[in-house]
């Protein structure tokens, strides 16, 4: 079973839409794509006469309004109104071209601090402009594709599947130039928006996580601590061998305190990372796998800090996994670096069968990876061996000055 879940592969997925949308050729024969292209033509006279209407009666009746309050306002409104047109548009053409055109991602409003900036913004949406365009086109448009295919429908009905193909291609052509979302780059933000959930959840849980251990783990101790402390004070002089035992008994809490707060540093940025990179660390926590793991890391320069972080914890938690779950004889884990990509493979050989579902941590580590551009592969076939590869953007590590460490 192999589970994927891509970073940004919009441009792969949207290749692949754009063959899978194509109808069959033409034929001479009516088939279902040529009715359903026919009912569209058709239907674009009285859906143009609304969109019309709308966009003249809303847009003119605001730009009219300009020089008084409520003026931009109602222009803001009616861009509103228009981008709903314009989802319905897409929706229509969806159902009867098998256009398949991406939802404009939603106006930021609440973070744009205030009436003004959201105002703003409303005014200057590209998408709300676009519709308008669109639906002034489509007055004239709808009259032309509705007369020649009302005509052809009775007089060159031989050929009406030509003439219905050639029209539903230019109505296919202005649906994709003009109500698709605006760019590459309003893709790319709203992608950026759902990272930064997953990294603002992911951050609050590891808060909470770290609050948690220190609660339950080094505070309590140190409480005892203090306690005991207490009583071999109040001790000291009635009875100092009972003192001297009190006092030993703290020293071993001090001792196990000491332990918890290292494990917990370790857990939050290990030292041995900062000081001596991947290589070393990867060796560290794979020592204490309980599966033998051979770690190999080719690298001729070290990553940024946040992602050799990434990729630390990254390989810390796929290899807890194998710990616990995989039952396996034999591990490994290799780190390269291929152009501008840091590249992660762990591989063992146990039962298999892992998934992004099955309560292994799997799939927050796909979240982490693909809130900062990464990239995350799990092959896990039941019977194994387990394979996952990891991918994370390279950039090169900078000192202090912001200057290239290397």
């Amino acid at each position: 079973m192999t589970e994927r879940i891509p970073s940004s592969g919009t441009s792969t997925a949207t290749a692949a839409a754009g063959q899978d949308d194509r109808p069959p050729p033409p034929r001479l024969a009516y088939d279902w794509h040529t009715w359903k292209e026919i009912a569209h033509l058709l239907a674009n006279l009285p859906v143009a006469l609304l969109g019309f209407t709308y966009v003249v009666t809303a847009l003119f009746t605001s730009l009219g309004l300009t020089i008084t309050v409520i003026g931009f306002p109602l222009l803001a409104a009616a861009l509103m109104g228009a981008r709903l047109l314009g989802r319905l548009e897409r929706a229509r053409a969806r159902a009867l071209l098998g256009v398949r055109v991406d939802e404009p991602s939603r106006l930021p409003l609440r973070g744009s601090g205030g009436f003004l900036p959201q105002l703003w913004m409303l005014l200057k949406d590209p998408v709300g402009w676009r519709t308008v365009l669109y639906e002034f086109i489509r007055l004239p448009w709808g009259v032309l594709t509705f007369t020649i295919t009302l005509t052809s429908l009775f007089v060159l009905w031989p050929v009406l599947p030509f003439v219905a193909r050639g029209l539903a291609n230019a109505d296919r052509a202005m649906v994709r130039a003009l109500l698709c979302p605006s760019d590459e780059l309003e893709r790319r933000i709203a992608e950026l928006e759902s990272d930064r959930g997953v990294v603002v959840d992911t951050a609050a849980a590891d808060l909470r996580r770290i609050e948690r251990d220190l609660h339950d783990g080094a505070q309590a101790r140190l409480v005892n601590l203090a306690m005991g402390l207490g009583l071999a004070k109040e001790k000291v002089l009635e009875d100092p061998d009972a003192a001297a035992a009190m006092v030993e008994e703290a020293h071993g809490e001090v001792k196990l305190a000491l332990q918890e707060l290292r494990d917990l540093a370790r857990g939050i940025h290990p030292a041995v990372l900062t000081d001596r990179g991947l290589d070393a660390a990867l060796s560290a926590v794979s020592s204490r796998c309980t599966v033998p793991v051979k770690v190999t890391v080719d690298l001729s320069a070290r990553p940024a800090a946040a992602i050799e972080g990434i990729a630390y914890f990254t390989v810390s938690e796929l290899l807890q996994n194998v710990s616990k779950h995989s039952a396996a004889r034999s591990a490994s884990v290799d780190v390269w670096r291929t152009k501008d990509r840091l590249l992660i493979q762990v591989w063992d050989d146990g039962r298999g069968g892992a998934s992004l579902d099955g309560g292994t941590g799997m799939k927050g580590l796909a979240e982490r990876l693909d809130a900062v551009d990464g990239l995350f592969v799990l092959e896990s076939p039941e019977g194994g061996p387990t394979t996952v590869m990891a991918e994370l953007p390279w950039r090169d590590r900078t000192d202090a000055s912001g200057a290239d460490s290397r």
